[in-house]
């Protein structure tokens, strides 16, 4: 049987990286394939070229053994390919049917836009693939796991047929990334073909047909889920053995580093996001902040790290009133910040990466005398932590805005933890890493802990969360309904806490439930 779609050959450099070396890859029709591999492995390259974003420097694309040139977005789309982004592209003031018709809009003889039919078709793709959306409904009203049904009725409203997920689990609860892989199989069933990128091991193993490894810009093997295991994949990924489960015993917990009273944070838009907060966290412990994305924990961690204003309450961080201090003074007093936005918030993206790992003591010595940066100590620093922090980059003089996402996330962990703290800030830590490096991550944010640090983690990761705190925190539409010590505490009873709903009894984990990280 042909393969749906084909890619030969593929070969893409760029200054100093080889991203694809000569990868082929085939997909056939209704199958589900994984596509698996560290940061900087090539893995979004080759999405990118067959989605038309970049032009391959060798080989070819075959879409039902016909050959194809695919030179923007919009000739994929016109090829049946289709990709559902990580970060949603949606509109939320735009109901469902607007945001779908948007770019392929429908319109009556007169040139208004017919609502009417376009609504009738996207019901139709909504009960034919079981997604179960309201074509009237608002965008901003609905969970997160809806919105990224909308973002797959966008491709199917205009028939693709290859579908690419970009780490699709990403923002959801347990709950929501089981009903998206019921959806995936629905979808397979009714002939559609998946490529599948993600960095969770389980989710490879429970919904894929066939798993393909790139390590390197190379493809190292493919295997199918029945001959494999997470230890098997991690391995194949990385090139060495890889220990999933972090070694952490019981914290012992001392003074008390961060206290928060009674925050409460408003947006842009004066709506309170973060409403009447109270928490404290003390030396040697992990709290552990657990919630879908967007239900205040971005505000209350930009209001901790001195990047947004309170509306009211106190922060006391290292027993000083630190609530309108600013950034470089909430730094001075001991803190580290890996922010969720590492472009935005944790990184100068035209600045070389020597530069990066300097950014919160370039002032100081050795890095300064007076005015003048010692460009000699900031480049010996820089040799040292990439190496120590496995980051991927032809140069330290390398602009920081090069670097996969990943690698540049390990620009931000090398920065942040390679200094004396007390107090450290993660949001979404692990963000787009790979398995070694999250267990590398893992690893030095519970070395942190046992020294005397006080870590507030912030992740919608659920798994994350159970594996490395000591207690567990649920935010939810800005209010934290709930702490609880992560001792026999399932993952479903705090799955049931981040979608708001407060069962009247713990739910315990099985006899069998092991934790593994977000692998």
């Amino acid at each position: 049987m042909t393969p749906i779609l084909e890619l030969r050959g593929i070969t893409k450099s760029f200054p100093g990286v080889l991203a694809n070396d000569h990868i082929n890859l085939s997909l056939n029709q209704g199958e589900i394939l994984a596509l698996l591999g560290e940061n900087g492995a090539g893995k979004s390259t080759l999405m990118n070229i067959l989605y038309g974003l970049y032009q391959p420097d060798e080989g070819e694309i075959l879409i039902n053994g016909e050959k194809v040139v695919i030179n923007s977005p919009t000739d994929a789309i016109k090829h049946g390919i289709g990709m559902v982004h990580q970060h949603f592209m949606l509109i939320p003031v735009f109901t469902v049917t607007e945001n779908v018709m948007l770019g392929d809009e429908a319109v009556k003889q007169a040139g208004f836009l017919d609502r009417p039919r376009a609504a009738k078709r996207i019901l139709d793709i909504s009960n034919k693939y079981n997604l179960a959306v309201d074509p009237d409904s608002y965008v901003r009203d609905l969970p997160v796991g809806v919105q990224q049904r909308v973002e797959i009725i966008k491709l199917l409203y205009r028939d693709a047929e290859i579908l690419i997920f970009d780490e699709p689990t990403a923002v959801l609860t347990p709950q929501e990334a089981d009903e998206l892989f019921l959806i995936m199989r629905t979808l397979v069933q009714q002939g559609k073909s998946i490529i599948f990128i993600t960095h969770k091991l389980r989710e490879v193993l429970a919904i894929a047909d066939r798993i393909m490894v790139i390590r390197r810009g190379t493809v190292v093997g493919e295997t199918l889920p029945e001959n494999s295991d997470k230890n098997t994949l991690a391995s194949m990924m990385v090139g060495r053995e890889v220990n999933l489960v972090v070694d952490k015993r019981a914290c012992h917990p001392g003074e008390v580093i961060c206290e928060v009273q009674n925050m409460v944070v408003a947006d842009k838009f004066q709506n309170i996001v973060v409403d009447d907060v109270s928490f404290e966290i003390r030396a040697g412990e992990i709290l552990g902040l657990a919630g879908v994305q967007g239900n205040g924990q971005t505000e209350l961690v930009e209001a901790l790290t001195g990047l947004q204003h309170m509306v009211s309450g106190k922060v006391t961080l290292m027993g000083e009133d630190a609530s309108k201090f600013s950034p470089r003074q909430i730094t001075e007093l001991g803190s580290a910040h890996v922010p969720e936005d590492r472009q935005a918030d944790g990184l100068v993206l035209p600045f070389t990466v020597a530069e990066n790992l300097v950014l919160c003591s370039y002032y100081k010595q050795p890095y300064a005398k007076g005015i003048v940066l010692q460009y000699n100590h900031i480049l010996q620093n820089a040799e040292k932590l990439i190496k120590d922090f496995d980051i991927r980059t032809p140069s330290a003089m390398t602009s920081v805005g090069s670097l996969s996402g990943g690698n540049q996330q390990k620009v931000i962990i090398a920065r942040e933890l390679s200094r004396p703290i007390q107090f450290l800030v993660a949001s979404q830590p692990t963000r787009g890493l790979d398995v070694g490096s999250i267990e590398y991550i893992h690893k030095r944010i519970v070395e942190k802990r046992d020294e005397g640090c006080a870590i507030l983690l912030v992740s919608p990761e659920l798994d994350e969360i159970m594996e490395l705190s000591d207690r567990i925190a649920v935010m939810y539409r800005g209010q934290l309904i709930a702490t609880v010590e992560n001792k026999g505490i399932s993952k479903e009873y705090i799955g049931l806490l981040m979608a708001g709903v407060v069962p009247e009894t713990p739910i315990e984990p099985a006899a069998d439930h092991v934790i593994e990280a977000t692998f």
